[in-house]
């Protein structure tokens, strides 16, 4: 219960009672359950605005809420991370940029591409949206637990995530993985594309750290649980 708890208080700003022992390790697997809780709250959100306000409005909100309930923690390693990556810098270069914490051109035009992405899909979402809108942020933050799985820690003196990486990691990480899967059962063939989709995000952007950097820091976890929340939302509002 401590794991979940300390989850809750690391990577939201949901009140979650008095400070526990911050155990990033045993944190780790329940960071599909705190996405989850994220999603419960913004898709009851959702329900009960639609009725107020029309689609786009409530999906803008919904995002606004979305932002304010993670403290913007995973926009600020998506800015970091578009600044870092872009061009043709050098491994030690790029860990250098992301360290920085101003935001440049690179930075900002990913984080705006991002929430208007997520705009767009839940805009779109019509089939099961009050169930999506629940999962998808649960796969996203799932996401990070294949980073720290599969790829070295960038920045072995310190850093945000270094914590995270202290242990190496088995597979009953992933159990909690488990819970949005058997829920996306209940979308029939639409969830088959959610985790078709998760998989060909989270892969791609995998190898993409691995080819370019080697390695993954806190701010592209951060990265990874944007673009996927992104890409997910968009992929399960096409066709409506």
């Amino acid at each position: 219960m401590k794991g979940l708890i300390s989850a809750i208080q690391f990577i939201t700003s949901i009140p979650a009672g008095k400070k526990v022992i911050f155990e990033p390790v045993k944190m780790i697997a329940f960071f599909p359950v705190v996405g989850l809780l994220i999603g419960v709250v913004v898709s009851a959100f959702d329900y009960l605005a639609r009725p107020l306000w029309s689609n786009q409005v409530v999906s803008l909100l919904d995002i606004l809420l979305l932002i304010a309930l993670t403290g913007a923690l995973h926009l600020d390693g998506l800015g970091d991370t578009a600044d870092g990556l872009y061009g043709r810098r050098t491994r030690e270069k790029a860990l250098e940029i992301m360290k920085d914490s101003r935001v440049g051109i690179m930075g900002m035009v990913a984080v705006v591409s991002a929430l208007a992405v997520k705009w767009a899909g839940i805009s779109g979402l019509e089939h099961h949206r009050s169930l999506f809108i629940v999962l998808v942020p649960a796969y996203a933050r799932g996401a990070m637990i294949f980073g720290m799985f599969f790829l070295t820690y960038g920045r072995p003196g310190g850093g945000t995530g270094h914590p995270f990486f202290k242990e190496s990691l088995k597979l009953n990480v992933f159990i909690f993985m488990l819970i949005p899967v058997i829920l996306t059962c209940f979308a029939g063939f639409r969830g088959v594309c959610l985790i078709a989709g998760f998989i060909m995000i989270t892969a791609i952007i995998l190898f993409f750290y691995k080819k370019r950097l080697g390695c993954i820091t806190g701010d592209m976890l951060g990265a990874m649980v944007e673009t996927n929340e992104a890409g997910l939302f968009l992929l399960m509002s096409a066709g409506g």
